[in-house]
């Protein structure tokens, strides 16, 4: 009787669309809950959708390569009880869902240039992913054409890419002749024998001259633009406050030094002061639930779960922010492996749609890259993210008046204050403070 709709997913908070890769149903077929519907990619991840409903696929609104934004109907499932109408109405749905589509996706262009993204020039069809690695590897799509794939009608998929790259060898001799840098040499003219024009030629780098300056134009990819968005609507959404505390890490530093060889042969990967203070985190999130929560037109969402973010850099990608789930059930041993898995899956590419999705609270280490200090944007719908800064030595005043060299950081909380208030910022920062400067380091493992 009734039909349910089926839209495109978001695959992690900063992607704003994917590229169907391949169905699984087909209109009419029967469907189960939880029984793959597609599978579908971006330059992040490549996941397999199931179907949130039982019954029977209605509509199938895109085809296999086509590149929709995320929220937009890409599917319906019916009722069994309605499916008996199956054959007839089905197939005339079809159809009607290409006129719909450009409507539907509101600047029409959006679709156009998405989808000419993932292909070449011969029309065959590259994945998100499988380009955005070409692209990290220096592979001209001219040698993509050269793989044989082994995915579904001949796609070529990231194993299919991962051997190529492995046996390269004689490949650059085959790319040589192609035809990217003959092409390439006449796009760039046009860009400096314009002088007095302002437009830019698609697709790539161009140098011109606006008001007399020498500029440099960049277009932005997909993953920058949805992080511009992202950003935008937060600040449009949260009224952004940050308390800013100094942090005396000096007993942990000392303990990190004398444990940290054994817990790497323990455990075979590095321990980092990030796992403490994702440790000391949990422990006031624990303490101070208002700041796990998020903010529901006039109510208040308070998590039962603490789903801890954890930005991750990710070369050339930018950043993304997998969550250890159900953190605050995980002692710190737990946490360090969680994080040691997301990390890794991250840079290979292998995060999934469960990994990016449902953060209850961030935590970004912008002391990594020297940084003493930071005040980072909420990612929505979350009220709060923390920040550390760079651990440095400094010349300390302690309570006894005496001067001391201790190794110091400085945290940064910062927090909605449609829900936070200045006081409960203030405490949750000052109970992160107190968990990592007085915590029993030897009994934590």
């Amino acid at each position: 009787m009734a039909k349910q709709e089926i839209v495109m997913p978001q695959m992690g908070e900063s992607i704003t669309n994917g590229t169907i890769t391949k169905w699984h149903k087909k209109v009419g077929d029967k469907v189960e809950i939880d029984e793959i519907l597609l599978e579908i990619s971006t330059d992040k991840v490549e996941s397999e959708i199931p179907s949130p409903f039982s019954g029977r696929m209605a509509e199938v609104l895109f085809e296999e390569g086509e590149t929709i934004d995320v929220g937009i109907k890409i599917a319906s499932v019916e009722d069994d009880d309605s499916a008996d109408l199956g054959g007839g109405s089905a197939p005339a749905a079809k159809p009607a869902a290409k006129a719909d589509a450009p409507a539907a996706s509101t600047p029409a262009a959006t679709q156009a240039p998405a989808q000419s993204e993932t292909k070449s020039e011969s029309g065959r069809f590259y994945t998100p992913l499988v380009r955005a690695m070409a692209k990290e590897a220096g592979v001209a799509l001219s040698e993509l054409e050269n793989i044989q794939g082994s995915g579904a009608g001949g796609r070529v998929n990231k194993d299919d890419f991962e051997n190529f790259v492995k046996n390269r060898g004689s490949a650059p001799t085959k790319s040589a002749p192609a035809a990217a840098p003959t092409k390439s040499a006449p796009a760039a003219a046009p860009a400096k024998a314009a002088p007095a024009g302002s437009s830019v030629p698609q697709g790539g780098v161009a140098s011109v001259t606006a008001s007399g300056e020498r500029v440099e134009v960049i277009p932005m990819d997909n993953m920058r633009k949805a992080i511009a968005k992202n950003m935008v609507q937060s600040k449009l959404t949260s009224p952004h406050v940050n308390s800013i505390d100094e942090i005396d890490l000096t007993k942990l530093v000392k303990f990190r030094e004398g444990f940290k060889k054994e817990f790497q042969k323990q455990e075979g990967f590095s321990l980092t002061y990030t796992h403490f203070i994702l440790y000391a985190l949990v422990q006031s999130l624990k303490e101070h639930p208002l700041v796990n929560a998020s903010v529901d037109g006039d109510n208040i969402v308070v998590k039962k779960d603490i789903n801890l973010g954890c930005a991750v850099a990710v070369p050339g990608n930018g950043l993304v922010v997998p969550n250890i789930r159900n953190a605050d059930s995980l002692n710190i041993t737990g946490i360090a492996r969680k994080v040691n898995e997301l990390a890794q899956k991250a840079r290979n590419k292998k995060l999934t749609m469960d990994d990016l999705t449902g953060g209850t609270f961030t935590f970004t280490n912008v002391g990594s890259f020297g940084t003493l200090m930071a005040t980072p944007v909420i990612l929505q719908p979350q009220v709060g993210i923390f920040a550390s800064g760079v651990i440095k030595k400094r010349a300390m005043v302690m309570d006894d008046d005496m001067i001391a060299i201790r190794s110091m950081m400085y945290g940064t909380h910062t927090y909605d204050h449609r829900l936070v208030d200045g006081e409960l910022g203030g405490k949750f920062l000052a109970s992160v403070k107190h968990h990592l400067e007085n915590m029993d380091h030897n009994s934590l493992f």
